[in-house]
């Protein structure tokens, strides 16, 4: 697939989104803007649009980390315990910071995301030796065992209708002034740029990375680190979007390969043009009501997953 036929896919979905809505929004209309239109089109329009396509890329870009850096094709935030760390992590705000910024939220939700994915670490270097599957369905136990704490504590602290909002990621509420710590995303998306040779020696091996001068620890934290911070501001800001960063690298993998650098761009670009179609289509299909975005990339992200379980089972 050539970059040139994602950049056209992208630009076509990106227009169609921002016009489709209950406000009936024309491209003809930009010229003769009502201040109805516009004041949708600058609060809640765009906003939506640029959250959609900065998640997209962000958690993307972070199931192809996670991808390199483990050596496991099924491996991702989902499969890996971070999106339920980073959850448990925002209860842990709401519970002792429940009046402080936005900011300091991200950053406790940020710590706890980066324990989660340290200790799956560890975990998988229990089971390196294992079945490629086994491992990320350890990583779905330990992710169910954070998620059902993360659940005991918001029962008992009557916080569990504030934690529901975090099950399902929606794109409804991203209006101006809610969408904008994604923006933290952007630096980090540019470090990996930066970084993507050295996650991709990384990857072949701690022995291998060391004998050609590699700092091979520090690389890999650099990566955990980006993980981390971006999945907890895109659980923290949009909610949780599951399988998005295990089954977009895994496409891209298949015709570009498992070189970081060659595959950054494809993974940043499909992983936007697969969340725009995905909210369309959760736009259209009940009009005027939608489909929470958790749900449509979900359930498609889940059917791809079990189809590439049975199809590496085929080939085994």
């Amino acid at each position: 697939m050539k970059l040139i036929y994602l950049i056209i896919g992208f630009i076509i979905l990106a227009v169609t989104s921002l016009f489709l809505g209950v406000q009936d929004i024309s491209p003809l209309d930009l010229f003769s803007l009502t201040e109805a239109q516009a004041h949708v089109l600058l609060v809640s329009r765009i906003p939506r649009l640029v959250s959609i396509i900065l998640a997209g890329v962000g958690m993307s870009i972070c199931g192809l980390i996670m991808q390199q850096l483990t050596r496991n094709k099924f491996v991702s935030p989902t499969t890996a315990g971070t999106e339920d760390s980073a959850r448990f992590g925002i209860l842990v705000s709401l519970m002792l910071f429940s009046t402080a910024s936005p900011l300091v939220k991200v950053l406790v939700a940020f710590f706890f995301a980066l324990l989660g994915t340290f200790i799956f670490m560890k975990l998988l270097e229990k089971v390196k030796y294992k079945d490629a599957i086994f491992i990320p369905l350890v990583g779905m136990m330990f992710g169910s065992i954070v998620g059902s704490i993360t659940t005991f504590f918001a029962y008992k602290n009557d916080l569990i209708q504030n934690m529901s909002s975090w099950l399902q990621g929606n794109f409804s509420t991203m209006i101006q002034g809610r969408y904008e710590l994604l923006y933290i995303s952007i630096p980090l998306v540019a470090v990996a740029y930066l970084y993507a040779n050295k996650f991709t020696i990384a990857g072949m091996g701690e022995e291998f990375s060391v004998n050609l001068g590699l700092n091979h620890k520090q690389v890999v934290n650099i990566g955990l680190v980006i993980v981390a911070l971006i999945t907890a501001t895109v659980v923290l800001t949009v909610g949780m979007i599951p399988f998005l960063g295990l089954i977009i690298p895994n496409i891209v993998t298949m015709y570009r390969g498992d070189n970081l650098q060659n595959s950054l761009s494809h993974t940043a670009l499909l992983g936007a043009v697969f969340v725009l179609a995905c909210d369309i289509f959760g736009r259209v299909v009940i009009h005027p009501y939608e489909i929470p975005i958790g749900l449509t990339v979900g359930v498609i992200g889940s059917g791809i997953f079990l189809y590439m379980i049975m199809r590496r089972k085929a080939y085994e």
